[in-house]
């Protein structure tokens, strides 16, 4: 009887046409931020799990895969509770990582650092459409700018990546992570109270206002404090910046917003539509100024985000150091352009062909039209021909391959017929 040959709940095998595409978005998005400066860095997968536990990941933290320690500090015996078993854990995203890989690695990295990240994450997800356990994240950080500067910087590099991949008319919501906890205490919620009220407001785009509501009773908030808060969503004016003036607790935050977001659309041309947006949470606990996502029509969820984080590498370097980064949903605009590959098809990516061959066919004469064609902008595979051709092209259409031609018989490829 055979095994069961199905990879891991909660990962997946690529196919080769699968992987034309993976493989153009990756190119496309690597280049477009090695042409702005950002340096390509790679770090372990694997980080101390007390650095992971401490990390303030939000919900992620219950989704860190351990990794059990190994001979003798293995005791199972003496265990009390889970992390006496483990003392590493595969990482959940890669801010953790590049903080502590600039904490160890800052005295020969240029200041301010702008790094670019791409590489495997791990999450203990419930799998589902939309979330593996293993996926791809593509980062880029500034690192050592305190400046607006850099969020401005971020927003115009990853829309540049999102143009040059094809997509358009994409928006960039932006909020703060201190006006928003401005917002939860201004209703009159406790400081302690804000992390869990906005886990809750997050949800606002699935379960609506009349959610919100009924979740925030739900856990037993007090009942004035969730009234002036669902009032305050209801308001008409709730969206505008005019509007968050009232519950403000320092104007200057709604000042910078309002400068990046005019920055930002300067920059975007009409392309594009940076806008304020007062509802954006941001799972992660260690933002600490300017947060954002990208949306667009072709994916009901957002394709990207980041924010300021500038806490969290000084706890690993043990000193202060601004931090800001943008990560691009490359898993999620993978499985858009499955879907839509007109989106890259004016991208000037090669395209793949198969170079069909007979036994008289001379070696010489097949790699002399093999290179021709790769010379045109073409990948070519050799393949000899089949007993059945019609069945055999229909295979090569299964595998990914765009165009063939025939020795002898065809001087240029032809386009393959889908079925």
């Amino acid at each position: 009887m055979a095994s069961n040959a199905n990879p891991v709940r909660g990962t997946k095998d690529f196919l080769p046409k699968e992987m034309q595409i993976r493989d153009a978005v990756m190119q496309i998005i690597s280049d477009t931020y090695k042409s702005f400066g950002f340096m390509h860095i790679s770090a372990p997968m694997m980080e101390d799990i007390n650095r992971l536990d401490k990390s303030e990941g939000g919900e992620n933290l219950a989704l860190i895969f351990k990794i059990l320690k190994r001979g003798e500090k293995l005791n199972i015996a003496t265990a009390q509770k889970e992390n006496d078993l483990a003392d590493m854990g595969l990482r959940y995203d890669l801010t953790v990582p590049l903080s502590r890989y600039y904490a160890n690695n800052r005295d020969v990295l240029p200041k301010p650092f702008k790094a670019l990240h791409v590489d495997r994450v791990f999450r203990a997800e419930r799998p589902q459409k939309g979330r593996l356990r293993e996926f791809y994240q593509c980062d880029i950080d500034i690192l050592g700018n305190k400046s607006t500067d850099a969020e401005k910087e971020l927003i115009f590099v990853t829309s540049q990546a999102m143009l040059n991949i094809g997509f358009k008319d994409f928006k960039i919501r932006i909020n703060n992570r201190q006006l928003l906890n401005d917002m939860v205490l201004f209703c009159g919620f406790k400081e302690d109270e804000a992390a869990s009220v906005c886990i809750v407001f997050d949800k606002m785009d699935k379960i609506g206002i009349d959610g919100v509501e009924e979740d925030l009773k739900a856990k037993g908030f007090a009942a004035s404090a969730v009234e002036n808060f669902i009032a305050l969503l209801k308001n008409p004016k709730f969206g505008t910046m005019d509007f968050a003036r009232t519950y403000a607790h320092d104007t200057s935050v709604i000042d910078e917003l309002q400068d990046i977001v005019q920055v930002s659309n300067q920059l975007a041309d009409g392309r594009y539509s940076v806008e304020f947006d007062p509802s954006l949470v941001r799972g992660q606990g260690y933002y600490t100024g300017p947060v954002f996502e990208i949306s667009c029509g072709q994916y009901a969820s957002s394709v990207g985000g980041g924010g300021r984080y500038d806490k969290m590498v000084g706890k690993e370097a043990g000193e202060d150091v601004p931090a800001v980064g943008f990560s691009i949903g490359f898993e999620r605009i993978c499985d858009v352009l499955q879907e839509h590959p007109e989106i890259l098809a004016d991208k000037g990516l090669k395209k793949s062909m198969v170079l069909v061959y007979d036994e008289q066919d001379s070696f010489a004469d097949i790699m002399s039209t093999a290179k021709r064609m790769q010379t045109s902008g073409f990948y070519v595979s050799i393949l000899k021909r089949g007993k059945k051709l019609g069945k055999q092209l229909d295979s090569f259409v299964l595998q990914g391959f765009e165009y063939y031609m025939i020795m002898r018989e065809m001087f240029e490829p032809k386009k393959m017929e889908t079925k």
